[in-house]
């Protein structure tokens, strides 16, 4: 795996982990002010599941990389 691989992997990782973790602890406001859609998110916490995810993401692009680079998996035999 080069760097660019490296990196591309771990991108695809980042953003399928914050996709997934955008649901969690949202809360629409009760009473939402005129012209705010009713079901918009009273505190996303966006940073606070960014950095979650980074860590997250950085743990499972360990893990791929220690089983590409071991060759525990390749390529070649998921064609057949």
């Amino acid at each position: 795996m080069n760097w660019v691989t490296g990196i591309l992997v771990y991108v695809i990782i980042w953003w399928l982990i914050f996709f997934m973790a955008l649901p969690f602890g949202v809360k629409a406001e009760e009473n939402p002010e005129v012209g705010h859609e009713p079901s918009a998110p009273k505190n996303p916490m966006l940073w606070r599941k960014a950095l979650i995810t980074s860590a997250i993401a950085g743990v499972l692009w360990g893990v791929a990389y220690y089983v590409i680079t071991n060759k525990l998996i390749s390529i070649g035999e998921l064609a057949y």
